[in-house]
């Protein structure tokens, strides 16, 4: 692992992590599996950047209901 977060790491999945990225890609059109793991840590990071402030992070439904994002 990279400590200093500027090279490149390899990662292993198991069976269920590796079939939610590929039904991601599908979901979202893309072979760029590697776009999507970076997709999904940026929302990570959004979360736990915004719980160490006191913040939260919420989905909005389409009927305008919201959910927080608990990590």
């Amino acid at each position: 692992m990279d400590p200093k977060g500027v090279g490149t790491i390899e990662v292993q999945l198991n069976n269920t992590a590796a079939q939610l990225l590929a039904s991601l890609c599908v979901e979202l059109g893309t072979e760029d599996a590697t776009g999507v793991l970076s997709q999904a840590l940026g929302v990570l990071d959004l979360c736990v950047r915004s719980k160490a402030k006191g913040s939260r992070v919420c989905i909005i439904n389409s009927f305008g209901e919201t959910s927080e994002v608990v990590i």
